[in-house]
C-alpha cells in the first residue's frame, strides 16, 4: 500500500485522502453531487474481504467478513458498541493485521484514516493552515519545501469547508466543529482512492454534519470508496445507500434500506458481551459467497444503536 511520509508528533495516525480541491463543494451551502464520469469508478479495483477475522492477541474482535465493495461505494458501517467497527477501519488501514484471511484491492493505493479521536494535543501552537498542510505530505516529503502553490491549496480547501480566513488562527481556538473541518479540509489535500472515518459527526453540529456529508458524497461521485462507522442510524437512511450491520460477525451487508430491518437489528443488539481476551480462537466456517446481499425487508424507524461494552 502506498504510504505517506510520517507526519510530526502533534498530527493523528491518518494516512493521506482524497479530491482535488477543484471538485465542486459549496459550504455552507448546499451543492448537488457531481455526475459521475462512466467507466471511471469501475476501472479502479474493488477492495475485497475474504473471510477477513481481525482482533488482538489472537483473540477475535470481528470475524469471518466475505464481501466486495466497488470503488465509489459510500458505506455506513454500524452496529452496537463493542461490534467490531473500528477494528475493521483499523485492519482497512494496516494498523491492525489480519489474523485470518484477506483483504484484496488496497495493494499500490493510498488509504486515508481519521480515528474517531484523532491523536492530536490542540493546546500545541500549530495554525490550521500547518495543520491542513500536511495533507501534501505525499508530495511535500519530509526534506521537501513548501511552496506558493501548496498554501493556496491550502487556502482553497479550507475556504472549501467553510474556513476561509482561519490560516493563520492556532487549532486551540477552535471549535470541536471547526476542527473537524480543518481534518476534512486535510483529507481534501491529500490523494487517496479510500476514505476510512470513524465516527466522524460526532460532537459536531447539524450544519457542520450536513457540509461534511456533502463532502463524502462527492468524493463518492469521484470514484473513491468511502467507509464510515455510524451511530446514528437515521443518518445512514438518509444519506448512505450501502451498509453493513456488525455484531463481532456480519449480520447484514447491501443496500441500506434492506441491511437496517426490525430483525437484522435485533439480532444485531443481541450481541451485549463486552470484548474477551479469554475468547477461544474460532475455526472459519465455510465463507459467504462475496458481497451477499441482505434480504430485502420493510425497515424500522430511525434510532441510535448503543448497546454493549468492550472495543468495537
Amino acid at each position: 500500500m502506498d504510504r505517506a511520509g510520517a507526519a510530526p508528533a502533534v498530527l493523528p495516525a491518518a494516512v493521506p485522502v482524497p479530491v482535488p480541491v477543484s471538485v465542486p463543494v459549496s459550504v455552507p451551502v448546499p451543492v448537488s453531487v457531481p455526475v459521475p464520469v462512466p467507466g471511471f469508478a469501475a476501472a479502479r479495483p474493488a477492495i475485497e474481504l475474504h473471510n477477513l477475522t481481525v482482533g488482538y492477541e489472537r483473540h477475535p474482535a470481528v470475524h469471518h467478513l466475505s464481501l466486495r465493495w466497488a470503488a465509489g461505494s459510500l458505506v455506513a458501517i454500524v452496529g452496537p458498541n463493542g461490534a467490531g467497527k473500528s477494528t475493521l477501519l483499523k485492519a482497512l488501514a494496516a494498523e491492525l493485521r489480519p489474523l485470518s484471511g484477506r483483504i484484496e484491492g488496497l495493494v499500490g493505493r493510498r488509504v486515508a484514516y481519521l480515528p474517531q479521536a484523532p491523536q492530536i494535543d490542540r493546546s500545541f501552537p500549530v495554525t490550521v493552515q500547518d495543520l491542513v498542510q500536511f495533507g501534501l505530505w505525499h508530495q511535500v516529503g519530509a526534506l521537501g519545501r513548501w511552496k506558493g502553490a501548496h498554501r493556496q491549496r491550502c487556502r482553497e480547501a479550507l475556504a472549501t469547508v467553510g474556513l476561509q480566513g482561519f490560516e493563520s488562527r492556532t487549532i486551540d481556538t477552535l471549535s470541536g466543529g471547526q476542527f473537524q473541518r480543518a481534518l476534512f479540509a486535510r483529507l481534501m489535500l491529500q490523494d487517496a482512492d479510500l476514505l476510512l472515518l470513524d465516527e466522524p459527526f460526532a460532537a459536531v453540529d447539524e450544519s457542520t454534519s450536513a457540509d461534511l456529508l456533502q463532502l463524502l458524497k462527492n468524493w463518492s461521485a469521484s470514484g473513491k470508496t468511502v467507509l464510515t462507522v455510524l451511530h446514528d442510524l437515521r443518518l445512514v437512511r438518509t444519506h448512505f445507500p450501502q451498509a453493513l450491520l456488525l455484531a463481532r460477525e456480519p449480520i447484514a451487508h447491501g443496500a441500506t434500506a434492506a441491511v437496517l430491518t426490525p430483525a437484522n437489528l435485533r439480532r444485531a443488539l443481541g450481541m451485549r458481551e463486552a470484548f474477551d481476551d479469554l475468547a477461544p480462537w474460532c475455526e472459519a466456517d465455510a465463507a459467504a459467497p462475496l458481497g451477499t446481499p441482505a434480504h430485502a425487508h420493510e425497515h424500522a424507524p430511525g434510532h441510535t444503536l448503543h448497546q454493549a461494552g468492550g472495543r468495537s
